[in-house]
């Protein structure tokens, strides 16, 4: 399985991949981003732009980032320059823009393309398994990545991180809590 997953991000055609947890991005600022690392909590993946109409809404991820976050919540933000050319900062500037800007601490990738032959296996994969109305058509499109690696919804770049329907959606895909989570511990 994993050979085939291997192969089929190699060749770009990701429709043998089984979960989302066989890809991975480049991270902001170096390394690999493995959405494997992941594996076993809630993913909202979003492409983002800072020179977009949308852009306002890296303050609504963060605070679903901090609403969610110890329920088992990542918010993965993919800079992306393929629509209106709405991306234009390089890595170290697009981090300190969102930072300074939303103050947001969630997991950025490296700018990459999400869109058209040249986009990672990830949107190949998701288009395939979600179909053509589900690959992203402007900047803050959303996938919600379920805890095993289902791909679960994908949102319109219009639906804010804070509208009731992907909140439902986030709070359904949320892990089950552990036994005894929120329970204080004590020494006797």
């Amino acid at each position: 399985m994993k050979q085939a997953a291997t192969q089929a991000a190699e060749s770009g055609r990701a429709e043998s991949a089984a979960d989302a947890h066989r890809f991975a991005f480049e991270a902001l600022g170096g390394g690999v981003l493995p959405l494997s690392d992941f594996a076993g909590r809630t993913v909202l993946l979003v492409n983002t732009a800072s020179c977009c109409g949308f852009t306002r809404q890296c303050g609504g991820l963060q605070r679903l980032w901090e609403d969610y976050r110890e329920r088992g919540l990542v918010v993965l933000g993919v800079p992306s320059n393929d629509f209106g050319g709405q991306e234009p900062r390089s890595g170290d500037e697009i981090r300190t823009f969102c930072e300074v800007g939303f103050g947001t601490d969630f997991p950025l990738a490296e700018k990459t393309r999400v869109r058209g032959a040249g986009a990672p296996p990830f949107y190949l994969w998701a288009r395939d398994e979600l179909g053509f109305l589900a690959a992203p058509k402007w900047n803050f499109h959303k996938y919600l990545i379920a805890p095993d690696g289902r791909l679960i919804t994908w949102f319109y770049s219009w639906t804010p991180p804070g509208s009731p329907r992907l909140r439902r959606a986030v709070e359904a895909a949320l892990p089950p809590a552990s036994p005894g989570a929120g329970t204080p511990q004590t020494d006797g």
